[in-house]
C-alpha cells in the first residue's frame, strides 16, 4: 500500500503541476505542444494495455485511432460544429471501433498472438485505402478541415480538457489492471499455458483487452483531430503505430505512467528536431535520431524509464528491509554488552 500511495502522490503532484502550466506559459505552440503530449499518452496507454499487460503485439493498432478520428471529423463537419454532436461523434467511434477489435481478436487471438498483429497490419490497411478512395466522405489524401465547438476553440481551454481525459482515461486503466481481469492479463503474459490449465477461457481476456485498447485508442484519435482541426489519411499510417510503441517502451512497458513520460519525450523530441532542421537539413531527418534515442534510452534503461527507475526504487527498499534488522540486532548485542 505504501508504494501504491508515493506512486498516487507523485501522480497528482504531475497533474497539479500541467494544471498551472498555461499561467505559466500561455505560449500557442506551447499548449499546442503539451496537448498533444496528453492525447498520444493516452494513445500509448491503450497500447500498453495490449503489450505491457496482455503481452500482445499489434502493428495496426492506428486503425482505432483513424476511426476516432475520422468519426468525428465527419460528424463535426456534416452535422454541426456543438458539444452534443462531438459527445455523439466519440460515442460512434467508440461504438465502431469496440466491434472492429472484437472482430479483429476473435479471428485471431485464438490463435497465437503473431496472427494478432499481422491481421491489425492488414485491417488497417484496408481502411487506409477506403478512406483513400471514398473521397465523397474523406476527400481522399488532401483530407478536410471542420469546425470545432466555440467552447474549445481557446488553446487553454482545448488543453485543460485534453489534461482532464487523460488523467481520467489513467485513473480508469489503473483500476482496470489492478482489478482481477488485469491480474489475469498480467499472468496470460507471464505464462499462458498454465492461466489456461487453471481454468481461464484465455480468448476471452485478450478479446477484452483488445476491446478496450481499442476503445481507448479511438478516444485518442477523436482528441487529436481537435487540436487540429484537420483530418486526413495520415491518421491511419503505419507511423501512428510505431510512435505509440515507441512511447509506450521508452516510458516502460507495463506502467501506464511511463506512457505519458514516453509521449513528453517523443513530442519535445520531434518539436526540438523540427526546431534544428532550419539551421541544418540533416535535422529534417527526424528519424534517424529517433532511432539513436530509441538505442540509448534500451541500452540505459532497460525496461523503460518508469520501469527502471520502479526496479531502482525496490531494490533501494529491499536493502533498506533487510538492513534494519542486522542494525537493531547490533544495536541489542552493545546494550547487552554494556
Amino acid at each position: 500500500m505504501r508504494h501504491i500511495n508515493i506512486g498516487t502522490k507523485w501522480f497528482l503532484l504531475l497533474v497539479i503541476g500541467l494544471a498551472v502550466l498555461p499561467w505559466i506559459n500561455d505560449s500557442r505552440s506551447f499548449l499546442i505542444i503539451m496537448t498533444q503530449i496528453c492525447i498520444f499518452a493516452v494513445f500509448a496507454m491503450s497500447y500498453d494495455i495490449l503489450l505491457g499487460y496482455t503481452g500482445i503485439v499489434s502493428f495496426g493498432h492506428c486503425m482505432f485511432f483513424g476511426i476516432g478520428a475520422y468519426a468525428t471529423g465527419v460528424m463535426l463537419d456534416r452535422m454541426g460544429a456543438n458539444i452534443g454532436v462531438l459527445l455523439l461523434s466519440i460515442a460512434a467511434g467508440v461504438i465502431l471501433s469496440a466491434l472492429l477489435s472484437y472482430l479483429v481478436g476473435m479471428l485471431s487471438l485464438r490463435l497465437k498472438n503473431h496472427f494478432y498483429a499481422m491481421l491489425t497490419l492488414a485491417f488497417s490497411g484496408l481502411l487506409l485505402v477506403l478512406a483513400e478512395k471514398w473521397r465523397s466522405l474523406t476527400r481522399g489524401n488532401d483530407g478536410f478541415t471542420f469546425p470545432i465547438p466555440s467552447e474549445l476553440k481557446d488553446r487553454t481551454v482545448l488543453y485543460m480538457v485534453s489534461l482532464a481525459v487523460m488523467v481520467v482515461i489513467y485513473m480508469l486503466l489503473r483500476r482496470f489492471t489492478q482489478s482481477p481481469v488485469g491480474r489475469v492479463l498480467v499472468a496470460i503474459r507471464e505464462n499462458e499455458q498454465r492461466t489456461a490449465s487453471l481454468g481461464y477461457e484465455i480468448i476471452h481476456y485478450k478479446v477484452f483487452a483488445s476491446v478496450v485498447a481499442g476503445v481507448v485508442a479511438s478516444i485518442s484519435g477523436s482528441m487529436y483531430v481537435l487540436t487540429l482541426r484537420f483530418v486526413n489519411t495520415t491518421v491511419f499510417a503505419m507511423d501512428m503505430t510505431l510512435n505509440a510503441l515507441l512511447m509506450t517502451i521508452i516510458g516502460g512497458v507495463g506502467t501506464l505512467f511511463g506512457a505519458i513520460i514516453g509521449s513528453a519525450i517523443i513530442e519535445w523530441a520531434h518539436h526540438g528536431l523540427t526546431e534544428l532542421a532550419k539551421f541544418h537539413p540533416i535535422f529534417e531527418r527526424w528519424i534517424i535520431f529517433f532511432g539513436l534515442l530509441y538505442i540509448v534510452v534500451v541500452l540505459v534503461f532497460p525496461a523503460g524509464i518508469t520501469g527502471t527507475l520502479r526496479l531502482w526504487w525496490m531494490k533501494r527498499r529491499g536493502r533498506r528491509a533487510s538492513s534494519s534488522p542486522t542494525e537493531t540486532a547490533s544495536r541489542h548485542g552493545k546494550e547487552e554488552a554494556g
